[in-house]
């Protein structure tokens, strides 16, 4: 049995476990039928040309954990921002974890999807936005719509602050040989709201993991958003990760994305603006060794007037890696007085490592400053040779500049424990110092 068949059978045994008169199930039975019409993207759709998920597609992944796992905190610290205080939603194989979690509904809910899927008092919410700015055609999208239960609900009423950060943790234990996890989360941020949150996926062996998640967020007039992906996960672990953003007037959203390991990494990022004098920050570090491969698919859909967009992409590739950047912006013909910028710079350290980038404008307003471009090379020669005749080894001078090259992404985290956590990451994946936590 093929995984889409397994995936198609397992719904009916996902079935006998949820609420089937809720009307979100209808929406689950839904997803299920356009998925089993399309199946999983193929190398022949222009959006997947160069991501192949042959492979996945013939491991035999556990669709649901044999048993819940405990972890103490003590042997998995380090894959938390454990330098600062946070509200922490933490997951096991899939499984909500009590232990490890700090959750609250102190002025503000953080909390889980299971509960906002099935507690009458999140219906109203759970009506107006679930599922809402999420793809209804997207395969994998609605893959992880028809088995969506569980994952962090995240909302911040009008006018309201959290007191500190939100980890958002995903742990695979490796005691299934092949785990698949399909993790939902919904963040709803009212007007004049602001928000920080961490995403991690972590493997904790050498096991197969396939995650394929989907993160709805919804950014009200005047709402601040910052959300950050940390994925530094091991060459045996892929993640398919699908982010749909929603945002109204004056709003802010930036999403940081830091891709350093990892078998098979695909970023969907898509913003939608709807509202007035708005701004969307999508940046992005990656940082690849050996065979992995990591793919950046971003969308702006510009779609009212006097908003801005900034994309900065940063990538080193080396040995036999691969990375895919596809950029779209879309600007309506009322959009006008947009002003959009995109750029995904490239390093290429290996003879073997390859990067296909394209970035697309399709501008259909007149009063517009929008501009893109991508750069693939080497380094500097003239930069190397000056700092070796500075008396810096080739091999140092060189790790410096590949450094500097990524680090100007992080000038706008605004988390200061997490712009050094991130820094330190990069450091010693190129070499500049050692030693430091992962």
């Amino acid at each position: 049995m093929d995984l889409k068949d397994k995936l198609l059978s397992s719904f009916l045994a996902f079935e006998n476990n949820v609420d089937l008169d809720h009307p979100v199930h209808e929406v689950r039975s839904e997803a299920i039928k356009n998925f089993e019409e399309k199946g999983f993207p193929s190398k022949k759709e222009e959006a997947w040309k160069y991501t192949s998920l042959n492979g996945i597609q013939k491991v035999d992944f556990s669709i649901f954990p044999k048993k819940e796992n405990t972890l103490e905190y003590k042997d998995i610290k380090k894959y938390f921002l454990h330098e600062i205080d946070t509200y922490k939603i933490v997951f096991i194989d899939g499984v909500y974890s009590s232990y490890l979690s700090e959750t609250t509904h102190d002025g503000v809910d953080v909390c889980l999807m299971s509960a906002a899927l099935t507690k009458p008092q999140y219906k109203q919410v759970i009506d107006v936005y679930f599922n809402k700015v999420a793809s209804k055609d997207e395969s994998l999208t609605t893959l992880n719509t028809a088995f969506s239960k569980e994952g962090a609900y995240i909302y911040i009423p009008k006018n309201k602050v959290p007191k500190k950060p939100i980890q958002i943790v995903h742990l695979a234990t490796g005691n299934e040989a092949a785990l698949m996890l399909q993790p939902r989360n919904l963040v709803i941020v009212e007007e004049n709201a602001e928000v920080q949150i961490i995403e991690r996926h972590q493997s904790l062996t050498g096991n197969e993991v396939l995650t394929n998640s989907v993160t709805e967020i919804f950014a009200a007039k005047d709402a601040n958003v910052d959300y950050y992906k940390v994925q530094n996960d091991e060459n045996t672990a892929s993640l398919i990760d699908n982010t749909y953003i929603s945002q109204k007037d004056k709003s802010i959203v930036r999403v940081h994305t830091f891709s350093f390991g990892g078998k098979l990494t695909r970023n969907n990022l898509n913003f939608y603006q709807n509202g007035e004098y708005m701004d969307s920050v999508l940046k992005g570090v990656t940082i690849l060794g050996e065979k992995q491969h990591v793919d950046h698919h971003t969308l702006v859909h510009h779609a009212q007037p006097n908003c801005e967009s900034h994309q900065d992409y940063k990538g080193i590739f080396g040995e036999k890696s691969t990375g895919v950047f596809n950029g779209k912006i879309i600007v309506d013909k009322i959009a006008q007085k947009t002003n959009a910028f995109q750029q995904n710079n490239n390093v290429l350290i290996s003879d073997k490592a390859t990067i296909n980038t394209k970035p697309q404008l399709e501008i259909f307003a007149d009063d517009v400053k929008c501009s893109h471009g991508c750069t693939i090379g080497q380094l500097d020669e003239d930069a190397l040779f000056y700092l070796q005749s500075r008396g810096i080894p080739k091999k140092e001078a060189t790790a410096l500049l590949m450094y500097a090259f990524a680090n100007n992404v992080l000038e706008s985290v605004r988390i200061p424990e997490l712009k050094t956590r991130i820094n330190k990451i990069i450091a010693n994946k190129l070499g500049v110092r050692v030693g430091f936590e992962l």
